[in-house]
């Protein structure tokens, strides 16, 4: 079995056999160790299919995982919506039937899905199925996207949710994942394997990031193929050092336009030009980051949601909680309570 001139299922196999993860024939077992990797999910085995028996093997990279698994039996997966990662299934054998985000996409051993962050989730795991998966942090996803846009990011990143393997950007993946199943295998837990180098899984991260950015479409792809010099002028830059700088203060935009030494109007169209946003938006987004580190770092008994909010000037909880939500595919209660 091959997935598209190369990428054989044994390859995969034995690259990723040096790092079992578990082995079991229990369902609720089988569950609980796959939402340590992914997140919480229903997992029901469907009609009379054989016997279930999960497995799965995993290899983290940095902010990048490649694994592979399979369940045996027939079973049904709803994960609600994704919110810290996404996710590249690659079915080495079978097929699934995904439903994410209001796309329906058939997945074997041609047809790749590719699952983003902030998402709904469900699919149907055929009883023969097995599945080469990457999954990467959104974080990692989203600053990576925003390093090669040079600006923020003011929607999620959202991919289409099929990669067909036989088309030629596609092939740039396939090739990719094939080369890395490779040092997986020359990899072991011992310390003697180049994947032990922090530098060099700084690379391979870099190059499994851009790689997919560019050879599957996303809401962000017209910007990233535009190879039109868009060096920001220097009052862009200083407007956005003094937002990080001072994202805690009240700031208004006069503030920022006597910062940079320009008028109001000139403000906005270099923001909107160089940017895609606005000077508000900017600040906005850079509250709504400080906003998500002092809860991920803080304590539900120590503190709360409401507390961290008007830390960095949301006033209006509802609207807040409306923009945490979109930013980041969870509600901000959610991500203090874990």
């Amino acid at each position: 079995m091959e997935i598209s001139h190369g990428m054989g299922a044994a390859v995969a196999r034995a690259s990723l056999g040096n790092f079992p993860l578990f082995s079991t024939f229990d369902l609720d077992e089988a569950r609980a160790r796959v939402s340590r990797v992914f997140c919480e999910h229903s997992l029901n085995v469907v009609g009379r299919s054989g016997r279930l028996g999960a497995e799965m093997y995993y290899r983290p990279l940095r902010g990048v995982g490649i694994g592979r698994m399979r369940y045996g039996a027939s079973v049904s997966v709803d994960a609600g919506q994704l919110g810290d990662f996404a996710l590249i299934q690659m079915p080495l054998s079978g097929a699934e039937t995904i439903e994410h985000g209001g796309q329906t996409v058939l997945s074997d051993p041609s047809c790749a899905s590719v699952l983003s962050p902030g998402q709904s989730l469900r699919f149907r795991h055929e009883e023969s199925t097995e599945k080469l998966f990457i999954r990467i942090d959104r974080e990692t996803l989203e600053r990576h996207c925003r390093q090669h846009l040079g600006g923020d990011l003011r929607r999620p990143v959202v991919f289409d949710a099929a990669m067909h393997l036989q088309s030629p950007r596609a092939q740039a993946w396939v090739r990719l994942l094939n080369w890395l199943c490779q040092e997986i295998s020359e990899d072991d837990a011992s310390g003697a394997g180049m994947l032990q180098s922090p530098i060099y899984a700084a690379q391979i991260e870099q190059t499994v990031l851009t790689t997919l950015l560019l050879c599957q479409p996303h809401n962000y792809s017209a910007r990233l193929a535009d190879d039109t010099p868009m060096v920001a002028p220097s009052y862009v830059r200083k407007v956005e050092r003094f937002i990080d700088d001072h994202a805690d203060e009240p700031i208004t935009i006069g503030d920022l336009a006597e910062c940079a030494a320009v008028s109001t109007r000139s403000l906005f169209a270099g923001f909107r030009k160089f940017r895609n946003t606005t000077p508000m938006q900017y600040l906005k987004d850079v509250r709504l980051r400080r906003v998500r580190e002092a809860l991920i770092s803080a304590s539900p008994e120590s503190t709360t949601v409401t507390a961290v909010a008007m830390r960095w000037g949301f006033t209006h909880l509802g609207h807040f909680t409306a923009d945490y939500k979109r930013s980041f595919g969870e509600s901000p209660s959610a991500t203090l309570g874990r």
